[in-house]
């Protein structure tokens, strides 16, 4: 599928210290969410459903993608 990114407005993590090897996120139409390297913003992006990413975000509070943990 291809989804029109050139208006997203994409967002750093308030966690990333302005730091440029970060990950940016934007909030798509549809109630997709876009994600992208900081370094590349012209690059590609990854483009997930709703459901998806409070998946992956669930899994991160939780801890398992921790690697003390593993």
């Amino acid at each position: 599928m291809n989804y029109e990114l050139n208006g997203a407005r994409w967002f750093k993590s308030s966690r990333s210290g302005g730091s440029k090897e970060c990950v940016e996120a934007a909030f798509l139409a549809g109630g997709q969410v876009g994600v992208r390297d900081s370094k590349n913003p012209a690059g590609p992006a990854h483009v997930f459903t709703a459901g998806q990413w409070d998946a992956f975000v669930g899994a991160v509070m939780a801890g398992k993608f921790d690697p003390s943990r593993v």
